[in-house]
């Protein structure tokens, strides 16, 4: 008789779980620094470096673009290492994916000025980008994979959360290091060499993340996975039939996840991005109001967050994903028009920005990874969702933003912001709507989650003729 032996989940320790969860949110906070860190420097003054020869809104245009071009790398990045993290397992990728991305964001802090080397000071930005991107296309995914596959039962909505806090953690850094160079700092002097400082004091976080990977243990899912394959090859044969890029394409949680994911990151693209230097280049705000908005929201997200990460636990991914999106979409217009009416005192212009990126940026992450970990089957999870993430990223936040410059710069008004909020919000409402119920679902289990729930059905509907 042939019997399969089913390995148990080994165990981690408390201190394991620890360590995976300071991992992740550092790992995450260093990619969301970075993000930050360029996007602001990107809107604010990169513009002025790299091209000074441009007219403001062509020259804003491309300092966009070249934020943008991280994106296309992030893609390819989110394939290759998603299917190392697939079979090799998630901590080597993680090791190097932390490396990749610390070390390029560092070295953006000592490039040569268009002033300097003309034509080639842009070009290296972009390789720099580039391969920035190819890191980061698989951090985040990882980080959320390894932490929701760490966490108990129960308790993975607000533990992982704290993936979603190191987002919040990197863009607050990043915005208050902004923050204190033009506090500080005259135009001239953040011009000279002011705008290197944020990208050279990335190297701390970087430093002790990559420390401390090399010292965590492998996701328990992905070993117990990898003993169940070993044990049973007719498994690992059958998991390998879904693990190619056509099914990921027929694969419904693929695209359902990819709605999500789409919704949450042109929102961030649009007011993290585009919006402060638009206020800026085009409205003639000050360089301090959209920074010091972005800064105190992220000190709120601390609160937020963990909420609605705890919030799931309780009452399902589903609700608080929907509720949130008809709040983003509600508020589009109003907030915008607070925010873009200069006659309105500067407490509530700010005010505005925190309400509107709380809900529609922020509150929507809180969700995200968990969710997204959840509806994956284990032996495609850390390449489908990061592929997920970086296709909605690509199109949301690499391209929102430029597109969103040259409608507004055609149309001469601010509307198209807020029909671009409205547009991404309800394509991740549509999606979780959509989207089968998968708190607490097994991750060991093989099946994406929608295509599981469809043939749990269909088997259901055998039976009952």
């Amino acid at each position: 008789m042939n019997t399969t032996h089913i390995a148990a989940q080994p165990q981690r320790s408390t201190s394991d779980l620890i360590k995976a969860a300071v991992s992740g949110w550092l790992g995450t906070a260093l990619e969301f620094m970075d993000f930050q860190l360029y996007s602001l420097g990107a809107a604010l003054v990169f513009h002025e470096i790299f091209f000074p020869e441009q007219s403001a809104a062509m020259a804003l245009i491309l300092a966009m673009g070249t934020y943008g071009a991280g994106y296309i790398a992030r893609i390819v990045g989110a394939f290759v290492f998603g299917r190392k993290g697939d079979t090799l397992g998630r901590k080597k990728v993680l090791f190097i994916t932390i490396t990749m991305m610390g070390i390029c964001t560092t070295l953006i802090g000592v490039l040569p000025t268009y002033a300097q080397v003309g034509i080639l000071a842009p070009l290296l930005l972009v390789a720099l980008r580039v391969i920035q991107g190819l890191g980061a296309g698989a951090e985040i995914s990882g980080a959320g994979t390894m932490l929701a596959e760490y966490a108990p039962q129960g308790k993975r909505g607000i533990i992982s959360s704290l993936v979603a806090m190191g987002t919040n953690c990197g863009t607050l850094s990043a915005t208050a290091i902004w923050a204190v160079m033009f506090f500080f700092l005259s135009k001239e002097e953040l011009l000279a060499w002011g705008w290197r400082v944020p990208f050279l004091a990335s190297a701390v976080v970087m430093i002790f993340a990559i420390w401390l990977r090399l010292n965590l243990k492998e996701s328990p899912v992905f070993e117990k996975v990898s003993d169940n394959a070993s044990a049973a090859p007719g498994l690992q044969q059958a998991a390998d039939k879904t693990h190619s890029l056509g099914a990921m394409f027929t694969s419904k949680s693929f695209w359902l996840a990819s709605g999500l994911r789409f919704g949450q990151a042109g929102n961030s693209g649009l007011i993290q991005t585009f919006l402060a230097g638009y206020l800026v280049q085009t409205l003639l705000f000050e360089k301090s109001i959209p920074t010091d908005a972005l800064m105190i929201s992220s000190a709120i997200g601390f609160i937020t967050i963990p909420l609605l990460g705890w919030l799931s636990d309780k009452i399902g991914r589903r609700i608080p994903y929907i509720i949130v999106s008809i709040s983003s979409i509600i508020l589009a217009w109003p907030m915008l028009a607070l925010i873009m009416d200069k006659s309105h005192h500067v407490s509530v212009i700010m005010a505005s920005i925190i309400i509107i990126h709380n809900v529609a940026v922020l509150g929507l992450f809180a969700l995200e990874n968990i969710t997204m970990a959840e509806i994956f089957g284990s032996r495609n999870r850390f390449t489908r969702m990061a592929i997920a993430k970086e296709a909605g990223g690509l199109v949301a936040v690499g391209l929102g933003p430029v597109l969103a410059g040259i409608f507004v710069n055609i149309t001469g008004s601010w509307w198209p912001i807020v029909v671009m909020l409205i547009v991404y919000s309800a394509v991740g409402l549509i999606s979780a709507i959509i989207m089968p119920e998968v708190k607490d679902r097994d991750l060991s289990l093989l099946n994406d989650a929608a295509e599981f729930t469809q043939r749990a059905a269909a088997v259901k509907g055998l039976r009952s003729h």
